[in-house]
């Protein structure tokens, strides 16, 4: 029988740590993704899923239900990682090794993709965090603008804007190099 996060949430909450356990690998991967789309760093964006998944072990007595759990979860992973973000605003980012290594590869097509998503994270990086939470939770996430604005705890006309707004911010940094091909 696979248990649903509601079952698991009232386990957790009467002391099961089997249940908090559960909770969290079924949900880090999602907090992970969140947190390093808006983290561009990876191991900035690492410190952050992990303050975000102690942070949602040590509320989660505390989490009222009046919205889903992986609601509340993106939530404190967008707040770990604004955080982080926040705390490490000041220094210079070090380059990533596994994308130095990636730039080593001499095939064509890897070099494409590593272009794109380099360019992608680069300018993801510069576009204003308040487009990045939803951009990153709406097309990472996958949630919807209702589930976005519950998360962010925003009018949903915003969420819309805000999604509008982070996109045209991308393209143009990314020289709208999507529409030409």
């Amino acid at each position: 029988m696979i248990e649903d996060d509601a079952a698991l949430v009232d386990r957790a909450v009467r002391g099961d740590p089997k249940a908090v356990d559960r909770l969290l690998r079924d949900h880090y991967d999602l907090v992970r993704a969140v947190c390093h789309r808006i983290v561009t760093n990876k191991s900035d964006a690492e410190d952050a899923t992990q303050n975000a998944m102690i942070s949602i072990a040590r509320a989660l007595p505390r989490f009222d239900r009046r919205s889903r759990f992986s609601t509340w979860a993106f939530r404190i992973a967008t707040n770990a990682a604004l955080d982080e973000i926040r705390r490490t605003r000041r220094r210079p980012l070090p380059a990533d090794d596994d994308t130095l290594s990636t730039a080593a590869d001499p095939s064509p097509d890897a070099a494409d993709g590593l272009i794109n998503q380099m360019d992608l994270v680069r300018a993801l990086g510069q576009v204003s965090p308040e487009y990045v939470q939803v951009l990153v939770l709406r097309h990472v996430a996958d949630l919807d603008y209702a589930d976005i604005a519950d998360t962010l705890g925003l009018p949903i006309g915003t969420v819309r804007s805000r999604l509008a707004r982070g996109r045209s911010q991308l393209l143009d940094l990314l020289g709208n190099s999507g529409a030409d091909q």
